[in-house]
């Protein structure tokens, strides 16, 4: 049997990405279409419109890439309205598969419902346990669903009270969009662990994980939408209130050191920016005797001018990376799977040999595509490699939607920076202070969740296996010694 194999395989997998858009008089399917592409680097595994006319919501999903799922454009026309919410998904609650895909759309009592999500609910297996007792059929395994449920089953008629009804149940990190036939509601969870912003068009308003998708749609950003807050959209134009008083700041750290597209801003700041930044202090922290420095394609690429610039070396393309490939492809032996990161990335061998390289990552998961990177710069002649990680050691789980391996399997978890350096083969090796990290992006320290470094969980998480809440301690691994955490 073929296997389908993650080519970068040492990476954090991205979570998701969520659009919504009322413009009645738009070709609002189309644009939700451009939204996606713009936020495709979230989510490849599949891809959704839904549609609303002010009357029923319609909507097309399936496997794939948005390119791939609606590569028929005359899907486009049975999906006219003046509401759209579109959706690209990476699992991290919920199988890969097509009935987990969204826009989820429901059906019940009080009518039509389209639900976008992004994030993971902790408490999401418990609820769903306590909704099938109470008789609810899911069809679905994703936490998506279980918001659909305790919406349809809060009693209320209109769906913002249901929300209101609904939202404080929910523990864990998520930023939905909801779409009724009427009207179009955006929120994120209290602590603001996801992303989610507003932007406005000539004919209405947008909602989108990241301002990228404004620009691609034409949308001019209006702010981001607060830790904690419920924006409602309608023909009267955009309501905003809050459905809960916590408003604790803590974006994923790692939405500024990778998920995140170079040209979006967070918070204010510019994503790019931000990540030269990052270089530039990793340069400071850790200085080397070097010929150039070079970046691992794409997300790498701004912190390793940042290292280029504070070093005084030149910054050189030491890779090319295939664009044509998928991030998946069948292989049916060991052997060619060893092809895997060669066939992604070439080194360019005439810039590399002979020369003191180093290479700028954002982050080592478990070490392996690092081993392979190292290892493929000195076939190609390099005479040193010193590796620079713009982040922290990857300690960590996480919980609040971002697929990473157990602690178990973390190789910041199981060696110390000299052994990493060794097993991967580099010459040195050096990560970003967490301290640097977060005075590199200028914002306070408070308003980060960095729980995959620190093993701080702003969010109560309960270890699946000992049953203790997850909470920070260095003589156990953070639950009790069981090192494993999920």
């Amino acid at each position: 049997m073929f296997n389908e194999i993650d080519i970068m395989d040492d990476k954090m997998r991205e979570e998701c990405g969520v659009f919504g858009i009322y413009a009645p008089g738009s070709n609002v399917a189309q644009l939700t279409y451009y939204g996606l592409y713009a936020l495709q680097h979230r989510g490849q595994e599949s891809a959704g419109i839904a549609v609303s006319n002010g009357k029923i919501i319609r909507g097309e999903k399936g496997m794939g890439l948005v390119s791939e799922v609606f590569h028929d454009t005359s899907k486009f026309d049975r999906l006219q309205g003046q509401a759209a919410v579109g959706h690209v998904r990476y699992s991290t609650s919920g199988s890969s598969l097509l009935v987990n895909a969204q826009p989820l759309l429901v059906r019940s009592r009080n009518g039509f419902l389209a639900i976008v999500h992004n994030g993971n609910l902790v408490n999401g297996r418990e609820l769903r346990l306590e909704l099938e007792d109470e008789g609810s059929i899911f069809q679905a395994t994703t936490d998506s669903e279980v918001v659909a449920h305790l919406i349809a089953r809060s009693g209320e008629k209109d769906v913002v009270d249901a929300l209101k009804k609904s939202l404080p149940r929910l523990r864990g990190a998520y930023s939905l969009i909801l779409m009724t036939p009427e009207k179009l509601v955006g929120l994120r969870d209290p602590h603001g662990i996801r992303p989610l912003s507003l932007g406005k068009t000539a004919n209405g308003y947008v909602l989108a994980s990241e301002t990228c998708a404004f620009d691609t749609v034409g949308a001019e950003f209006v702010r981001d939408i607060e830790p904690g807050e419920m924006v409602v959209i309608d023909k009267e134009g955009v309501h905003a209130q809050r459905y809960t008083e916590n408003k604790i700041h803590s974006l994923c750290a790692f939405e500024f050191i990778y998920f995140a597209r170079p040209d979006s801003n967070l918070h204010g700041r510019n994503v790019h920016m931000v990540r030269k930044r990052l270089g530039r202090r990793l340069a400071e922290e850790h200085p080397v005797e070097a010929d150039i420095v070079t970046g691992v394609p794409d997300s790498s690429l701004s912190a390793a001018s940042g290292v280029a610039e504070q070093m005084g070396l030149p910054y050189e393309l030491g890779f090319v990376k295939n664009r044509y490939i998928g991030r998946t492809f069948i292989q049916p032996t060991q052997e060619i799977r060893d092809l895997g990161v060669r066939l992604k990335l070439n080194p360019v061998r005439q810039i590399v040999e002979g020369k003191r390289v180093v290479m700028v990552d954002d982050s080592i998961v478990r070490g392996t595509t690092s081993t392979r990177i190292i290892e493929m710069l000195r076939n190609a002649g390099a005479k040193e490699v010193h590796v620079r990680i713009s982040s922290p050691p990857v300690t960590s789980s996480c919980f609040y939607g971002i697929d990473t391996s157990t602690s178990g399997e973390l190789i910041g978890a199981q060696m110390n920076v000299d052994e990493i350096a060794k097993y991967i083969g580099a010459d040195s090796l050096g990560f970003l202070s967490e301290e640097g990290m977060l005075e590199s992006m200028n914002l306070p320290v408070e308003g980060f969740c960095t729980a995959c470094f620190s093993g701080r969980y702003p969010i109560e998480v309960a270890c699946k296996k000992s049953g203790k809440l997850l909470e920070y301690e260095e003589d156990d691994g953070g639950c009790g010694g069981c090192g494993v955490h999920i």
